[in-house]
């Protein structure tokens, strides 16, 4: 546990990962983004919070998939996707780097 606390790389790559592995295997519903639905006359264009996990197949029935066409993470999505993995364990490690070197 020292060794995790000594190395803020280290500290990073285990933040990330704690972080990441949730967001990517529960269906958390977090992310701003828009479902592409097939009505048969068209296609319509629907805003949902999505999750990262429906991005690897996920978190979601074949059943719940009828109609849609495709879904995608709007800019503020993907923007809090990464200030969440990459952004805040970026901010701690930095943290510990800082302590680290005032020591």
């Amino acid at each position: 546990m020292n060794r995790l606390f000594s190395q803020p790389f280290v500290f990073f790559a285990v933040l990330v990962v704690l972080i990441s592995l949730p967001l990517l295997v529960f269906p958390i519903n977090l992310f701003p983004g828009e479902i592409v639905l097939d009505t048969g006359v068209g296609q319509s264009t629907v805003a949902a919070p999505l999750s990262l996990a429906y991005f690897l197949g996920l978190g979601y029935a074949q059943e719940d998939m009828v109609g849609v066409v495709d879904f995608y993470l709007l800019p503020q999505g993907i923007a809090l996707a990464f200030i969440l993995t990459i952004g805040v364990p970026a901010v701690f490690a930095y943290r510990l780097h800082v302590k680290k070197k005032g020591n």
